[in-house]
């Protein structure tokens, strides 16, 4: 069992033969993901990896009938892939481009809602359910089947606990990433409500990061609803206030968004948090009883 993506995923690729897009399409179906379109204007007739490509996302789908999507194209036209793919009735999107502007998502954020589809990203990863299917960037090798749901704001640093979890026995059900812009169209809470729900997952490990008030808002959700074990880790504990770290929402203001506030709230929700990526997996089989 698994969160969001299975062997019943049917992809298609926005942006599929650019370097980006077509790269990772090629690991996407080489991992076994079920890939059966893609979209480049202009492209029509092209295959990349096997895939064929199509004009428009209204002609993909009408033809293949995908069930989720990923945009690979540059952060100027990453919007209105997204509105594309939206209106082209695809209930799950996932958005790997970067450097987005906050302003433009704000817009895009309220029609996805208003749509009652998903996002996940910008700037994001993408997510993985070990050995069914692969949407995004992530390494598959370091993944293996299990019971372990995975949520992260960060990408390496998701890879990073993913080989130590792997590497300790244990097996991810489904690992998300959910990226780390301040405007992100799928939080903690919403992936953590999903593997609670999850019959199959029984432990989860969230990864947050400095900046915002995501892991915050996390704590008090998983105070009030979150029963299965849990272990975290916060990045950014030696960050200086008003210094932009890697991410666009990493960055301490005026005392809010600090590693040591996320820290405590995720304690008093019950939280083992960890003092570093590879002890992860270490609190984790203490909270599930199986140190």
């Amino acid at each position: 069992m698994s969160i969001i993506v299975d062997k019943n995923t049917r992809l298609l690729v926005q942006g599929i033969t650019g370097r980006e897009g077509s790269f990772h399409t090629t690991q996407m179906v080489e991992y076994g993901t079920n890939v059966v379109s893609g979209v480049t204007p202009g492209g029509l007739g092209k295959e990349v990896a096997g895939v064929p490509v199509f004009n428009t996302v209204a002609d993909a789908v009408k033809e293949t009938q995908p069930n989720a999507s990923i945009i690979f194209v540059p952060a100027k036209f990453a919007p209105d892939a997204i509105y594309e793919a939206i209106d082209g009735g695809i209930p799950f999107v996932v958005c790997i481009t970067e450097g987005v502007p906050v302003i433009d998502m704000v817009p895009v954020y309220d029609y996805v809602k208003r749509k009652g589809a998903r996002l996940l990203g910008p700037n994001c990863p993408g997510l993985i359910t070990p050995g069914q299917a692969k949407i995004g960037i992530m390494p598959g090798f370091i993944h293996r089947p299990g019971k372990v749901g995975l949520v992260s704001r960060s990408g390496t640093l998701t890879y990073e606990v993913v080989n130590a979890l792997t590497e300790a026995g244990m097996g991810q059900s489904t690992a998300v990433g959910i990226g780390g812009d301040p405007i992100i169209g799928t939080n903690f809470v919403d992936v953590l409500r999903m593997f609670q729900d999850d019959p199959e997952t029984e432990a989860i490990v969230m990864l947050g990061e400095i900046g915002g008030s995501d892991e915050e808002d996390a704590a008090v959700f998983i105070k009030a609803n979150v029963t299965k074990p849990m272990a975290s880790f916060i990045a950014g504990r030696t960050a200086p206030e008003g210094k932009r770290m890697g991410h666009a929402g990493a960055i301490i203001s005026g005392g809010a968004g600090t590693a040591a506030g996320k820290i405590a709230a995720l304690e008093d929700a019950g939280v083992r948090v960890a003092d570093s990526p590879s002890q992860v997996p270490v609190l984790l089989k203490q909270a599930m009883g199986v140190a």
